[in-house]
């Protein structure tokens, strides 16, 4: 990192299921809670399927301090409710030219997508609007950034946050990423039979596949010369895409594997505290990210998984799991890969179930999606690497 620029994170939010704060959810976190439950006739869906959703009433009765109801949508609400809420713990005026919004979703205002919906245009389904709608709400005058690639979405988002501030085209990113579920969504990872009818067991042995979550996750980035002991630097990430196949990952787990390579750069392993794996719980995921993970030599660095605390929450991922790998080390903490007994990938991976004592201030963040991309990102407090 000698002479360059440091990317800093200074503040940021998550609203789930287990919280509408940071401190909330890793405290939930940190005590095993999840809200993952059954369903059954929900959305008037045939099957069944396990998920973590929020109260939607306690997020409306939050949003409605703020702004009129009826001009949002629930996705929309969730995004400003979490970014504002993140620019709240600044100094920051949204209102600036030299702060940009990025927001990192999947599927945004999907749910529009049924003519049973009423109340929005059919075009407010482009995640482009959405994000011109946020930008709007904040009087920001500059035009949103959408990054919208699958389950990497929130860690390509931050890449894409170091990017803008490298150059020095900004002084301030808030990155945003959020989806909330629906029956479109459910009932599309239904139909690739991904998703587990209970809660799911990430790199388990009896592992049965996949949950989803609602969620939104906001990171603010700045750029400054030099960062203190005590800040969180985005250090490097890396997106690589091994175009194996529209929904399998490669079976060598080469994206990940080079993704893997570059964000760890000339890093010692030993650095490192964990890798926060993406771990969704389904068959061929879990064993890809192992094989990646020996491959690049980071098979004796500790491993976790969040999914078992959300779901997958697709667009938020990438931001709400930074945020509480973040959270973890500040506590001195490895936090337990819930839903995790057995070991059931090929190669030999680090995992527990239980929260673990750390000393170290680095981590991997590590990301995979359908189309055999892949993202991973450096992150550590300042001075540590």
């Amino acid at each position: 990192m000698g002479g360059k620029c440091m990317i800093v994170s200074v503040a940021n939010n998550i609203i789930s299921p287990l919280g509408m704060s940071t401190a909330e959810n890793y405290a939930a976190v940190k005590a095993g809670r999840s809200e993952l439950k059954r369903y059954e006739g929900k959305w008037n869906l045939p099957e069944p399927f396990v998920a973590s959703l929020v109260d939607r009433d306690k997020v409306e009765r939050a949003f409605a301090a703020l702004a009129d109801n009826a001009k949002y949508t629930f996705f929309e609400k969730m995004i400003i409710l979490s970014a504002k809420k993140a620019i709240e713990q600044t100094d920051i005026d949204p209102t600036s030219d030299k702060v940009l919004f990025i927001l990192s979703t999947t599927k945004g205002n999907v749910f529009l997508l049924d003519k049973r919906e009423t109340g929005f245009p059919p075009e407010r389904v482009r995640l482009g609007m959405s994000a011109r709608q946020i930008t709007e709400f904040f009087h920001n005058p500059n035009t949103p950034i959408v990054v919208s690639n699958a389950c990497i979405s929130g860690v390509c988002a931050q890449i894409q946050a170091l990017r803008e501030l490298e150059v020095g085209n900004f002084d301030y990113v808030v990155t945003v990423g959020c989806d909330v579920q629906s029956a479109f969504i459910v009932s599309g990872f239904q139909s690739f039979k991904a998703l587990s009818t209970e809660p799911c067991k990430p790199f388990d042995a009896n592992r049965t596949g996949l949950n989803l979550g609602d969620a939104a996750a906001t990171i603010i980035y700045m750029r400054k010369d030099t960062a203190c002991s005590d800040e969180w630097i985005a250090c490097r990430g890396a997106i690589r895409n091994d175009a194996n196949h529209i929904s399998g990952p490669s079976r060598t787990g080469e994206g990940s594997y080079r993704a893997l390579k570059v964000a760890l750069g000339d890093v010692s392993p030993d650095k490192v505290a964990f890798i926060n794996a993406h771990g969704t719980a389904t068959l061929y995921n879990d064993e890809m990210e192992s094989v990646a993970i020996e491959r690049a030599g980071l098979s004796q660095v500790p491993v976790n998984g969040l999914k078992g605390y959300y779901g997958h929450t697709m667009g938020a991922a990438g931001i709400l799991e930074t945020i509480l790998s973040m959270q973890a080390i500040d506590d001195h903490n490895i936090l337990a890969t819930r839903g995790y007994e057995t070991l059931g990938v090929t190669h030999p991976l680090v995992l527990s179930n239980q929260n673990q004592a750390t000393d170290k201030q680095a981590f991997i963040k590590l990301l995979s999606g359908f189309g055999g991309c892949n993202a991973a990102l450096l992150m550590a407090k300042g001075g540590t690497l």
